[in-house]
């Protein structure tokens, strides 16, 4: 008898998460290495979010908390739904979680049985599918194009909805191409969903404030009502407040499903740290101002970045609406000869060759089902930027 769960064998692990502990394990060594792998921001929280979490812990709020969030956090993320998506989520229709991660996870535990499939655009966020098969559904995979901005068309949707989808997992703007849908590009995927009655929806707005321009968010069930009743919405303060370590993710749904994920989550973590959720109450109902500078900043970083890529000999990359990664083709560089005297016959080889080289850590887009790319997060300082797209330069330029 096998001590190990079957399941785990239908499981990797993460490939963002292994990119960023190699960059440290070279650091360490002292070799001068660039991470452009983390998905965070690299903007501290901001202290209004800090005081209040001090506050509540001069108050005394360190006891367990209700398992789907305290009342407070739960009005707030109710009345954020409707202040900011004309979404009406009662309180008792909302839970949060321990990031967006056990959300997702809570969700897919409560729904899938043996059999079911849950449709994942590609290039995906790579915990989806690994959540799908712990939970033992089968992920099925609609890819897109570069042409198409990396975009979920509704053929592609049409194409790959049988009588076992159980859920689409939509995310925009995208991890890792950040490639968000306007109005009249969700509605097109609406329109299939509305075939389809069986087929339930998961959107992860982790993302809705970071987009550029005078690009307008909007999300499934805010743009088809009809879809409301089967749509789980899902967002979190930890992109647009930087708060990624407070592990705060939050979603709106029907209450079946609510009440259901709240059973699972009560079994497996209770309620979310207390301290968090205080903060996540005053980061939504709080001064917003920052946002609008952060989204700014990054603006700026994506602009060079795609303009410093798209000089490198063999890549190409589009200019993407939102998050703060790019997701670049390095299909020019395939089949070359990299400086090392290696062939380059993949993009894990291209990113591996890349930081042997270069010192440049970027993920490989196969990690993400969908080559011969690469993600880099520009979520740090414009100089380190313009040094890591230098040295990508140079090692374009170099291979042969």
């Amino acid at each position: 008898m096998a001590f190990l769960a079957d399941a785990l064998s239908r499981v990797k692990p993460s490939a963002t998460i292994a990119v960023s502990q190699k960059a440290r394990e070279l650091k360490a060594k002292g070799r001068d290495v660039i991470g452009l792998g983390a998905g965070e921001p690299d903007f501290d929280t901001p202290d209004n979010i800090k005081d209040a979490a001090i506050e509540a812990i001069r108050r005394g709020e360190t006891k367990y908390t209700p398992v789907s969030g305290i009342p407070e956090l739960r009005k707030a993320i109710s009345e954020k739904f409707k202040r900011e998506n004309g979404l009406d989520y009662a309180p008792e229709q909302v839970i949060v979680g321990t990031g967006g991660k056990q959300i997702l996870f809570n969700a897919m535990m409560a729904t899938l049985n043996a059999g079911d499939e849950v449709i994942i655009p590609t290039p995906f966020w790579v915990s989806y599918p690994e959540m799908v098969a712990i939970c033992g559904g089968t992920p099925v995979y609609a890819e897109t194009r570069l042409e198409d901005g990396f975009k979920l068309t509704a053929e592609a949707l049409e194409q790959a909805i049988t009588p076992k989808t159980k859920w689409l997992i939509f995310n925009s703007p995208s991890n890792p191409s950040g490639a968000a849908y306007a109005e009249d590009e969700l509605r097109s995927i609406t329109e299939v969903l509305l075939r389809h009655p069986h087929v339930w929806i998961l959107t992860d707005d982790m993302y809705e404030h970071l987009t550029y321009g005078d690009f307008a968010f909007t999300t499934p069930a805010q743009v088809e009502p009809e879809l409301y009743g089967r749509t789980l919405t899902m967002n979190g303060v930890s992109k647009a407040y930087a708060m990624t370590g407070w592990r705060i993710g939050y979603a709106g749904g029907p209450i079946e499903l609510v009440k259901a994920m709240d059973m699972i989550q009560g079994q497996q973590t209770s309620g979310t740290n207390s301290i968090a959720q205080w903060a996540a109450v005053e980061a939504l109902n709080g001064p917003q101002d920052f946002i609008e500078r952060n989204k700014k900043i990054f603006e700026g970083r994506r602009d060079l970045v795609v303009s410093m890529l798209n000089q490198a000999a063999g890549i190409s990359c589009p200019t993407p609406e939102g998050a703060f990664y790019v997701y670049p083709s390095c299909a020019g560089l395939i089949g070359k000869t990299a400086p090392s005297g290696k062939t380059i016959e993949t993009d894990e080889d291209f990113v591996t060759e890349l930081l042997e080289t270069e010192g440049v850590a970027v993920v490989h887009g196969s990690a993400f089902g969908l080559g011969p790319n690469f993600r880099i997060s520009y979520a740090t300082s414009e100089a380190l930027l313009e040094e890591a797209c230098r040295r990508i330069q140079r090692f374009c330029a170099a291979c042969t």
